[in-house]
């Protein structure tokens, strides 16, 4: 390969591979890609395939790259290339890519000139080169030829600057020596683009082709048309050289050999050619490195750090010590403990804030699930009236009752506390489930012991089903003795005197002060789009309306709609919504809510829809089909009824809904203490006094604390990572300390660059020497250290540049002077009046003068070949 810079920084590139792959991550370097821009025939190709050091692109007159090729370099131990079109194939010979690349042109362009954005991939797996992405980019065109588009211009420059936009891209500005720099498409493209000129490189190619007797002097020592970046030089092969097969490193030591030879060049030949173009981009992938490395080392030390506590505990660690097994043992059963309770009591660490848990959702069961079950059984109004009537009718036998039997209210009374039971041991169940939801996730932690695990969960998992036993036959035993007498006497039953006084209503309000029963987001969900569509409001529910405001500081109330005569039905969630829906309606087919029969409301899970229908049934609005069987359970008793009946079944049915109401109230305090009592609080103490000496018994401690597969491997894994960062860390320490950061250059003046004429202000080409005044003596001139911050004048660099060896005077002074498109030679007219160099408003900085002597041509450097 031809390119020793990047040869060098190969080992540095893999030593962060290497330190990366050896903890299971990529390093993300994101090298900047390379993309050479340019008209046609400019030495694009030439210039890419000189940085790669591998002769393998197509190459001639016209156009030639008609189609982006996108070749991306790739580290590896063996040299070979393949095409994304054909991957299957690996081809070594770079002769066979060459006609690989022409034969994939012609087969989307066609053979006659014809041009495609499509790109060509093609990727070259070498030992030599560093993972880069490299843009070969058609020649920019203005009139078309062949099978070209009329737009032919157009369309190559939109595809240049798709490729030249993104940040991390470097530009080479191609420009041949004999074109008028000030008209070079490529220049303003990449303006376009970087305006900064940050990471745009002029490239100046065909030197050797220039006319006799002018030179690019000015322009590659940054005077003329200045660039951030500056200009660098270069000699590609030409036609002949590359028909003849020339090697690219003969062609190298003959453009080395052209820049010390040439006397416009010589001071500055260490500046030029293919060497010095590659360095330059070298330094800037060096550069990118080098930024990239504070993120990369920020990245390590976090990791690094969060690891060193868990590694603390590793480093003395010995799995087959039984002192250490028996403290681990006691340690995780007291921590499971500790991890029980406070899921269950409730802790201000470790808050799950993304849904309830533990004691959160058993509270949740106690004081809305249960109760909710609870109302719901109250309201089968017509098989309760039909009870009533049938239980009448049936203590009265064949006589015809005069009085309301006390009997009937009894039967019916215990037939509904019968009815507790179910409720109640649901209630159980779900408070069951989520002492075992529980416990499986605060054994989460013993996932390092499997077999302790499995244990604990068996242990305490068996003694909460024991403990449901002994805690459903509490509940059982408290329905029946709630059932074993009837208290009539109890403060809060309302008597018979009070029933039969009391009017018949369908819906029955109970007398709850107006205070607010919930708040909370809900979505109207059936407002049409016409008028907004589904919206989101603040609700609160009291016992006598419902209102909603726009949001929770309830400042601006949106409507507030009475809760008479409504009632919720379910509604079928939408097909393509994630949203649980309810509705509510009036029973007098009114409009609740402007045009709407009915709103519905949406929320976000099941949970929070069964959660808002207990509130509306603490407030009196109950579902719809208990309503509905109301009305038919009214309506047929009311006509197979005499009114005597009638009146007795009211009585009693006031009677058992006021008794009822008292043991309701009585079970809903009772469930949640017996159900702590007797299963929860039973179970913490278990865990904390029990567990350990089951675990014991249950299997030996070699058994219990042998260690899993996985969590040896993750011990092993950590430690390795740990030394890998640790590794890692130092090699981004050394590079940081063996590279050079290159600083970005001073800005310069390229407002050349925004002028749109089609003309050049100022010639690029000037006479190759001036004519002296007699007995001034030549001088040689020293090399120039950069790019000037302030650009010099152009007849300035013209009038006083450093005079060259004298070669052949005569015929280049005529010739430049017989050139009609060369700058005249300025000659200073009175030079004793003018210091010889110095030109005006430049510091003094001119070199001695060297004595003249005959030009030595030096042979071209081998370690610039390889």
């Amino acid at each position: 390969m031809g390119n020793r810079g990047m040869e060098e920084l190969i080992p540095l590139v893999n030593k962060l591979q290497d330190a990366f792959s050896s903890i299971g991550q990529s390093c993300h370097l994101d090298l900047p890609q390379i993309a050479v821009v340019g008209g046609q025939s400019a030495g694009k190709s030439s210039v890419l395939e000189n940085f790669v050091g591998r002769d393998f692109l197509p190459r001639g007159s016209g156009i030639v790259t008609r189609r982006p090729l996108i070749l991306q370099l790739i580290f590896s131990k063996t040299e070979y290339a393949e095409f994304l079109h054909c991957k299957s194939k690996k081809f070594t010979d770079f002769d066979e890519v060459r006609q690989e690349i022409e034969a994939e042109t012609d087969r989307v362009t066609g053979t006659n000139k014809g041009i495609s954005p499509v790109p060509i991939n093609l990727r070259v797996y070498s030992p030599h080169v560093l993972n880069l992405t490299l843009i070969d980019l058609p020649g920019i065109t203005k009139v078309p030829v062949g099978d070209q588009p009329p737009d032919i211009e157009y369309q190559i420059k939109d595809m240049i600057v798709q490729f030249i936009s993104r940040e991390s891209s470097l530009i080479l500005a191609v420009t041949p020596a004999n074109m008028d720099l000030a008209n070079s498409d490529a220049l303003k493209l990449a303006k376009e683009v970087d305006p900064q000129g940050l990471r745009t490189i002029g490239v100046i190619t065909k030197l050797d082709l220039m006319d006799e007797g002018t030179d690019a002097r000015d322009i590659l020592e940054n005077k003329l048309l200045p660039l951030r970046r500056g200009y660098i030089g270069v000699v590609n092969r030409s036609q002949k050289d590359i028909e003849g097969k020339k090697d690219i490193r003969a062609a190298l030591a003959a453009e080395r050999k052209f820049f010390l030879s040439h006397p416009a060049y010589r001071h500055m030949a260490d500046r030029m050619g293919t060497p010095h173009l590659q360095k330059t981009l070298n330094q800037q992938l060096t550069n990118h490195i080098r930024e990239s490395l504070p993120a990369l080392r920020s990245k390590l030390q976090s990791q690094l750090l969060s690891l060193e506590k868990e590694v603390e505990e590793y480093k003395n660690f010995r799995p087959d010590d039984p002192t250490r097994k028996t403290k681990a043992l006691l340690q995780m059963v007291q921590q499971f403990g500790v991890d029980f309770e406070k899921r269950i009591e409730g802790s201000g660490d470790q808050v799950d804030t993304l849904e309830l848990s533990g004691g959160a959702r058993i509270n949740r069961i106690f004081h809305e699930r249960f109760p909710f079950e609870l109302v719901k059984m109250e309201f089968d109004e017509k098989d309760l009236r039909r009870e009533i009537s049938y239980a009448i009718k049936n203590i009265h036998g064949v006589r015809t009752g005069l009085f309301t039997p006390d009997l009937a209210f009894e039967a019916i009374v215990k037939k509904q506390v019968v009815k507790l039971k179910e409720p109640c041991l649901k209630c159980v169940d779900l408070v069951i489930q989520e002492l075992i939801n529980t416990v499986r996730q605060c054994t989460s932690k013993l996932s390092s012991y499997p077999r302790l695990r499995e244990e604990t969960e068996r242990i305490v998992t068996t003694y909460i089903r024991e403990r449901e036993g002994r805690t459903k036959d509490q509940i059982l035993l408290l329905i029946d003795i709630e059932q074993s007498y009837i208290n009539t006497n109890h403060e809060d039953f309302i008597g018979f005197a009070n029933a039969q006084q009391r009017s018949t209503q369908l819906n029955k309000k109970r007398a709850i002060p107006n205070q607010v029963i919930r708040r909370g987001w809900l979505t109207i969900n059936n407002i049409s789009l016409m008028k907004g569509g589904s919206k989101e409001y603040w609700f609160v529910l009291t016992a006598e309306s419902l209102s909603w405001y726009k949001d929770e500081e309830e400042k601006e109330k949106k409507y507030m709609l009475p809760l008479d005569n409504l009632k919720i039905r379910d509604v079928e969630k939408g097909f393509m919504s994630n949203k649980h829906v309810f509705a509510i309606f009036n029973t007098e087919q009114r409009n609740v809510y402007k045009d709407l029969r009915q709103i519905e409301l949406a929320c976000d899970s099941q949970e929070d829809v069964d959660s808002w229908k207990a509130s509306f049934l603490r407030a009196g609005v109950y579902p719809e089909k208990d309503q509905a069987e109301n009305e038919d359970g009214v309506q047929e008793n009311t006509f197979s009824m005499d009114p005597q009946l009638e009146r007795q079944v009211e009585t009693i049915r006031n009677l058992v809904d006021s008794y009822v109401a008292i043991i309701n109230k009585s079970i809903r305090d009772l469930m949640p203490k017996t159900i702590m009592h007797l299963m929860i609080n039973n179970t913490k103490a278990f865990i904390h006094h029990e567990l350990l000496a089951y675990l014991y018994s249950s299997a030996d401690q070699s058994s219990l604390m042998e260690e899993s597969a996985d969590q040896a491997q993750r011990r092993d894994d950590m430690l390795r990572m740990y030394h890998a960062l640790k590794e890692a860390l130092n090699i981004i320490g050394d590079i940081s300390t063996s590279t050079v950061s290159t600083p970005v250059p001073p800005p310069v003046d390229d407002t050349w660059l925004q002028s749109t004429t089609s003309h050049s202000p100022t010639p690029q080409r000037r006479p190759m020497s001036s004519v002296h005044p007699p007995g001034r003596p030549p001088a040689v001139r020293g090399p120039t250290p950069g790019p000037p911050l302030i650009p010099v004048p152009v007849g300035a660099a013209a009038s006083f540049a450093a005079p060259p060896i004298p070669s052949r005077p005569g015929p280049q002074s005529v010739f430049a002077n017989s050139d009609p498109f060369s700058a005249p030679p300025q000659i200073p007219s009175r030079p004793a009046r003018i210091p010889p160099g110095i030109p005006p408003g430049v510091p003094s900085r001119r070199p001695p003068a060297a004595p003249s002597r005959p030009t030595i041509i030096r042979p071209a450097e081998p370690s610039l070949l390889d």
